[in-house]
C-alpha cells in the first residue's frame, strides 16, 4: 500500500498541524510516513506545501513525482488548482471554499470554485463555517482531516487519537473544539 498527499496552503491555515496528525496517524497503525515542506514566506501569507507519502513499506524520498498522488489537501481554493498536476488520473481533491486573498491578482470566487466543481473527485467544504460550529475558529484545519478522512487509507480512531496527542498541549477546550470540526468535517 502507497499513499501520496499534497497539502498546500498559505502560511497560518494549520497545513502542518495537519500532516503531522495524518502522518501520527499513520505511524499508530504501523505504516512508514515521511514528509516534506516547503514554507519559505509563509509567515507573510505565502504558500505553504508539504507532501506526505504513507506505506506499508519503507519510503524512499519523501517527494511525491509530478501526476502520481492520491490526494490533494487544501486549505484555499487557489492552491487546490495549482496543484492539480500533482495528481494521478481519478485521484481526489479536498479544498476549503473559503478563499485568502494574499495577491493582487487573485482571480473572482465564482471561476476558481467553478474550476474545481468540475472536477470529477473534489470535495469543497466550508470548514471556516465549521470551525466556527466548534467552537474554534482556527480549527478549519481539522475540518479539513475530516473531510478528507474517508480517502485516507487510515481508521478514523487513529485519526482521532492523533488529533488528541496534537493537541493536548493546548488544553481541554482546544482538544474538544477540534475533535468536533473532525466530526463535523467528516459528515459535510
Amino acid at each position: 500500500m502507497k499513499y501520496d498527499i499534497v497539502l498546500c496552503g498559505v502560511g497560518g491555515q494549520g497545513g502542518i498541524s495537519v500532516s503531522i496528525v495524518i502522518a501520527q496517524a499513520a505511524l499508530a497503525e504501523g505504516l512508514a510516513a515521511k514528509q516534506s515542506e516547503v514554507h519559505g514566506m509563509a509567515q507573510r501569507g505565502g504558500e505553504v506545501l508539504s507532501h506526505l507519502r504513507l506505506s506499508d513499506r519503507p519510503i524512499a524520498s519523501p517527494l511525491i513525482p509530478e501526476g502520481t498522488g492520491h490526494l490533494v489537501l487544501a486549505f484555499e481554493p487557489l492552491e487546490a488548482l495549482r496543484y492539480l498536476s500533482s495528481l494521478a488520473p481519478g485521484a481526489a481533491v479536498i479544498t476549503s471554499s473559503a478563499p485568502f486573498r494574499n495577491i493582487a491578482s487573485y482571480p473572482p470566487d465564482e471561476g476558481l470554485l467553478s474550476a474545481l466543481l468540475g472536477l470529477p473527485n473534489c470535495r469543497i467544504v466550508d470548514a471556516e463555517a465549521i470551525a466556527r460550529e466548534a467552537g474554534n475558529p482556527r480549527a478549519g484545519n481539522i475540518a479539513l482531516v475530516g473531510a478528507a478522512s474517508r480517502h485516507l487509507p487510515l481508521s478514523e480512531s487513529s485519526l482521532v487519537q492523533a488529533i488528541e496527542r496534537c493537541f493536548a498541549p493546548k488544553g481541554g477546550a482546544v482538544v474538544e473544539a477540534n475533535l468536533k470540526a473532525f466530526v463535523l468535517g467528516r459528515k459535510a
